[in-house]
């Protein structure tokens, strides 16, 4: 294999001896041929690879540690199985993944429930399938959950989600750690302190901690050194004032991936030292106790195990100026690169080390100017039939898919050293008729 084609593949990724593409020891164009296209393939080794780097990342801390796996990068029921046997623990953000985590057998004192506005409903379920920790993001959400405590005769665990004034490098619509955002309490302005005092009266919710969650695709430390240096030294000038005991300290995720070769992601293992070294050296500096460090990620463990392969269709030349070249997906399937620009590569999954003839433009099939994939991507001269392997989709690709257009949500193909199994099955017209009523049965 030529080094511009090492350069571009995925870890657990070859090309055989048909110039094919190899996922987990699968044949791409196989796996295509038996599930249809568009289709997500997801490398299960490679998913249980990040874990494991996760967990042998933090083992050296004193403390307890937490691998919460966050949901809204990608959520199914086979994956939860997975990752209930991985023994890490759950981020849900809204009643939908809670039912899901809890219909896949998933120990509920292992889910942290999220969100910036949980219902009275969603607040209800979690507590009646006593969820491990509730990360509390405003004053109306503390009044529900103290209510329906009462009303359930139960207690409940929480973090306080912190907005702390402290912005990651990465896309304005994915940064969420700023002042003025619509998640948490605002460290500035005192929020948090009127939430840890409006707390401490409330017997039933036990504050274990802080969390925080500065953004996403992140590739320095210097951001997570400094939220944990702002909030230990915070949590010692609350534990004099209010009797604070800072037990658990969440730093979420956000920990970047590879998607192109711009991007250049740390080991994960630099940002857990780092994580594990401000900890230690503001505990010591606040005098404060070790708590434990808890961490989200959710992209950086399924996101470069994702590829989505295309059927190629139509192109269109428009001299001196590009070539576009059409797949049967597109922004209903992948809205990150319409969302917000977001880059991504790839080969010709069926004649993968071929020359790179042309330089070309990956058009969605979807009716917008705006549903591109790929802007410039070298490839072998395609024809119709070709198959377009993208990578690193594994992360807000089918969690954000549509039916614009209504077009059918794609088939999710687990594989594993050569063995493959139909997560999540294609979506087809007769499903979207299951929703809808004859207005002949109305009005």
């Amino acid at each position: 294999m030529t080094n511009q084609f090492k350069n571009r593949l995925v870890e657990n990724m070859a090309v055989n001896a048909d110039n094919h593409l190899e996922i987990s020891g699968l044949d791409a164009t196989e796996l295509a041929k038996n599930y249809g296209t568009p289709l997500y393939v997801y490398d299960i080794a490679l998913v249980k690879n990040k874990i494991n780097t996760f967990k042998d990342a933090f083992r050296s801390y004193e403390k307890g540690t937490q691998v919460a796996y966050a949901s809204k990068a990608f959520s199914s029921l086979a994956l939860y199985q997975l990752l209930a046997k991985e023994d890490v623990s759950l981020d849900v953000v809204s009643g939908g993944e809670l039912h899901l985590a809890i219909h896949a057998g998933f120990p509920s004192e292992r889910i942290h429930f999220h969100g910036n506005n949980k219902s009275y409903q969603e607040l209800k379920e979690a507590l009646s399938y006593k969820v491990g920790c509730i990360v509390v993001d405003n004053f109306r959400e503390i009044e529900m959950i103290n209510e329906l405590t009462e009303e359930l005769d139960t207690t409940v665990d929480v973090l306080i989600r912190v907005t702390p004034g402290i912005e990651a490098h990465t896309h304005e619509y994915i940064t969420t750690g700023q002042e003025d955002s619509k998640f948490g309490f605002d460290l500035a302005s005192n929020q948090v302190e009127e939430a840890i005092i409006r707390l401490s009266d409330l017997s039933r919710l036990n504050t274990i901690g802080l969390h925080a969650h500065i953004g996403s695709q992140i590739f320095e430390v210097t951001g997570y050194e400094a939220v944990i240096k702002k909030l230990m030294a915070s949590s010692k000038d609350w534990a004099n004032r209010f009797d604070f005991d800072l037990s658990v300290l969440n730093v979420g995720g956000g920990f970047g991936i590879r998607y192109t070769d711009k991007d250049e992601p740390r080991p994960l293992k630099d940002y857990a030292n780092a994580i594990m070294g401000a900890v230690r050296e503001q505990a010591k500096e606040n005098d404060l106790p070790l708590p434990e460090i808890w961490i989200e990620p959710g992209r950086s463990i399924v996101g470069e195990a994702g590829t989505s392969l295309y059927s190629i269709g139509t192109n269109k030349t428009i001299p001196s100026v590009r070539k576009y070249v059409t797949v049967d997906g597109g922004m209903a399937d992948n809205i990150r690169p319409a969302l917000y620009q977001a880059e991504y590569t790839g080969v010709l999954a069926n004649k993968v080390e071929a020359d790179q003839s042309e330089t070309v433009s990956i058009a969605g099939k979807a009716c917008e100017s705006g549903d591109m994939l790929i802007w410039d991507l070298s490839l072998p001269e395609t024809t119709t039939g070709d198959l377009l392997a993208v990578f690193s989709t594994g992360a807000y690709g089918y969690s954000m898919a549509s039916n614009y257009n209504r077009l059918p949500r794609p088939a999710v193909v687990f594989v594993e050293n050569g063995k493959d199994f139909l997560a999540i099955r294609r979506e087809t017209y007769a499903d979207f008729l299951r929703l809808e009523n004859s207005i002949d049965n109305g009005l």
